[in-house]
């Protein structure tokens, strides 16, 4: 029996039995369109047991083996991937426009193309020949990697079966478009339809598929949110305009850790590792300033030391400016609150700007503290000694909670000549990693102690 047409809303995604002018999810008029059936997916089970039948965890017999993977030469890229690049796997790349999507897996083609893994570049941005110039730029002029300009969807997979890459890269997923869905590229139906096939087509074929998409104005990947859900892995590519570093982010992963970041410096000749980025990122600091602290962190697997910067100065206006870069500004709001409850350190009236310096995006609640240290500092206008770190998360209270990994944070601020960590009480230090351990029970000793205020 064919399987029956769905209508599907382009501008929310809704799915309806009918068509109507107006959708009754989103309210949008005119949007609604009958799709298609997709394909009946893959044609065999790439979980490797039988179809239907249910197997008990503890079955040795049917237990997977470690996927392969396939090292790229490129260490920040195969950190984020996991270790390296799995066949049969689905991987979605998003960022900003202009920030170095196409750049990078132009660059990591290469690199697996000299692996002897056939790789295959389909623009459905570019022409063949802007390609080429741009791999000219990057002296990867000779690398062996196939390049095709196409955006129909029927064309690929045909292009597919025939070439059988061990490697296909797709610039971009919101280009293509299915024949088979009344829609314009971009819409919500046709990415999904487009990412459905080309994913099937991977688990089918055991090809590794790279999709790359753009995102919208909030930082999200464009289209509808069931293709973050179809593929293995989600990368976000992050970086400023205005600066040189590019922050290769796993938000998702299915064969390795996620939130694992790689670090890039973009150069002339196209971007380039940063295998301490903590070193980077501190390079330009300069002698101890009033609201420069410098903030132990983890991303992911990896330690990293930032540098947080923070500004404050009398408003000329009835409401004070709350500015931040590189930090949720909500959890500023939550930050500037307890100290004024706790601490009776008092921010109305002033004009608070927060930057993380480097372009770096900093997630995790154990910032709390070098944010609150960063603020204390410019406020009563006393910076810090160079040689010291500051992590740990706030409570509501106005306590201090110790933070994970501890040591990692501590190892890496000693290589890079700090001395003194204000961290914390129960942290576990490990013996302090070679540094003076200076451990706060709560922000108000903190207020006291090092600023002498309150």
């Amino acid at each position: 029996m064919a399987k029956a047409s769905t209508f599907v809303c382009n501008a929310c995604g809704a799915a309806h039995k009918k068509w109507s002018g107006r959708c009754d999810a989103c309210g949008a008029w005119n949007t609604i369109t009958e799709e298609a059936p997709l394909s009946a997916g893959p044609a065999a089970n790439t979980l490797g047991a039988q179809r239907g039948a249910a197997v008990p965890l503890t079955d040795l017999s049917t237990r997977a083996e470690a996927p392969p993977r396939t090292g790229s030469g490129l260490v920040e890229l195969d950190r984020v991937l996991g270790g390296g690049l799995v066949p049969a796997s689905a991987v979605l790349v998003g960022g900003d426009p202009g920030i170095g999507k196409s750049t990078l897996l132009l660059q990591a083609a290469s690199s697996f193309a000299r692996k002897n893994l056939k790789c295959l570049y389909i623009s459905g941005e570019e022409a063949t020949a802007q390609v080429q110039m741009r791999a000219a730029r990057l002296s990867l002029a000779d690398a062996p990697v196939k390049l095709a300009a196409e955006t129909n969807l029927r064309d690929i997979l045909t292009t597919l079966e025939a070439e059988k890459p061990d490697l296909a890269i797709i610039d971009s997923i919101q280009t293509m478009w299915a024949d088979t869905v009344g829609s314009a590229p971009g819409s919500v139906s046709q990415v999904r339809s487009a990412a459905y096939e080309l994913t099937s087509f991977a688990k089918r074929r055991g090809t590794a598929v790279v999709l790359v998409g753009h995102v919208t104005k909030d930082g999200q990947i464009a289209g509808p949110r069931v293709v973050e859900h179809m593929v293995d892995t989600v990368l976000y590519f992050e970086g400023e305009r205005g600066h040189q570093f590019r922050i290769l982010r796993a938000v998702k992963n299915r064969f390795g850790p996620a939130d694992e970041i790689g670090v890039f410096e973009m150069t002339d000749a196209g971007l380039a590792e940063v295998s301490n980025p903590s070193a980077l990122f501190l390079s330009e600091r300069d002698a101890p300033a009033a609201g420069s602290v410098v903030f132990a962190g983890i991303e992911g697997t990896r330690p990293v030391l930032v540098e947080f910067q923070a500004l404050v100065a009398p408003t000329p206006h009835s409401q004070p400016r709350r500015t931040v870069v590189g930090w949720d500004g909500g959890r500023l709001a939550m930050i500037l609150a307890v100290l004024e409850s706790r601490c009776g350190i008092p921010f109305a009236g002033l004009d608070v700007y927060l930057n993380v310096a480097g372009g770096l995006k900093i997630g995790e609640p154990a910032a709390d503290l070098a944010v609150a240290t960063a603020l204390l500092s410019a406020r009563e206008d006393t910076a810090l000694p160079a040689d010291t770190v500051v992590f740990g998360e706030i409570s509501l209270s106005g306590a201090l909670r110790p933070v994970g990994q501890t040591e990692n944070r501590l190892k890496e601020a000693g290589k890079l000549g700090f001395t003194t960590a204000i961290a914390p009480a129960r942290s576990k230090t490990g013996g302090g990693m070679g540094l003076a351990i200076r451990e706060m029970a709560d922000l108000t000793q903190v207020v006291g102690e090092i600023f002498g205020a309150g």
